[in-house]
């Protein structure tokens, strides 16, 4: 039985996505794309998870979509297919991007064009120090269709966005952490153990208090500011009665640890 090409492996109220064709840097092949699919849509549905952490097997995180497989599907003349499989990604990373929980991006290696594109749909991004990160597209006559060149300005300033996407290069992680795209550097080998860290400390808190921030701040950057504050306020009287809620209150009261439930 062949090996998944993308694992999921969930541990307690944290679940790790791998990417998980090592052989081709983790290109993103329709075949792919759709076990990724299929992980997302399970990810969705599970109430009872507080953080997802999405990284690659190998020596990169991906090294983008897969070429061959868009010349293969311009073999027939027409653009058809192609636009077909683009959408497709493009809906799937929109899915990724949908996530209620919050998702940390493990970036082992490279993540070029498709492969930032992914990165980009994350709300965290943890990179190996040795981690290369650009949008690779022009360099061979390719544009992005995947994303980013809509949400890699809205992360960081246009010119460092346009930068990145008209020069094609790569870039260290480092330089992307001063960019505020890259939040935190770990050493090469400690990368998992780092991600690992940071995701148990998001799955403390209320999962239920989790899902509500992330909705807020992914609206608020398309909302006028107005709109934003009368949007707090009304998630917050929703919130109000809800266990989690309460729990933190009184464990605040209490000088205890408080027990989540996510309701």
């Amino acid at each position: 039985m062949a090996e998944s090409l993308v694992q999921l492996d969930k541990k307690g109220e944290v679940a790790w996505v791998i990417l998980n064709s090592p052989e081709n840097m983790n290109a993103l092949s329709l075949d792919v794309l759709r076990e990724l699919e299929v992980v997302v849509d399970d990810l969705r549905q599970d109430r009872e998870l507080r953080c997802v952490v999405l990284t690659g097997a190998g020596r990169a995180f991906s090294a983008g979509g897969d070429l061959r497989g868009f010349l293969e599907d311009l073999a027939d003349n027409s653009t058809q297919r192609l636009m077909d499989r683009l959408r497709y990604a493009q809906e799937l990373f929109q899915k990724i991007e949908a996530l209620p929980m919050p998702v940390i991006a493990a970036v082992n290696g490279y993540a070029i064009a498709g492969g930032l594109e992914l990165v980009l749909c994350c709300d965290i991004v943890v990179a190996a120090e040795s981690a290369r990160l650009g949008d690779g597209h022009a360099r061979f006559g390719v544009i992005p269709a995947g994303g980013a060149s809509v949400r890699l300005p809205r992360k960081i300033s246009a010119n460092r966005a346009n930068q990145m996407l008209l020069t094609a290069e790569l870039f260290p992680a480092r330089t992307l952490q001063e960019w505020g795209l890259v939040n935190v550097i770990a050493e090469d080998a400690k990368l998992l153990e780092v991600a690992d860290e940071l995701s148990r400390s998001i799955a403390r808190h209320s999962p239920y208090g989790l899902r509500v921030i992330k909705k807020l701040a992914s609206d608020s950057v398309e909302s006028s500011p107005a709109a934003a504050w009368e949007a707090e306020l009304t998630a917050f009287r929703s919130y109000a009665s809800s266990h989690d809620f309460r729990e933190g209150l009184t464990a605040f009261v209490e000088k205890r640890t408080p027990v989540f439930t996510g309701h």
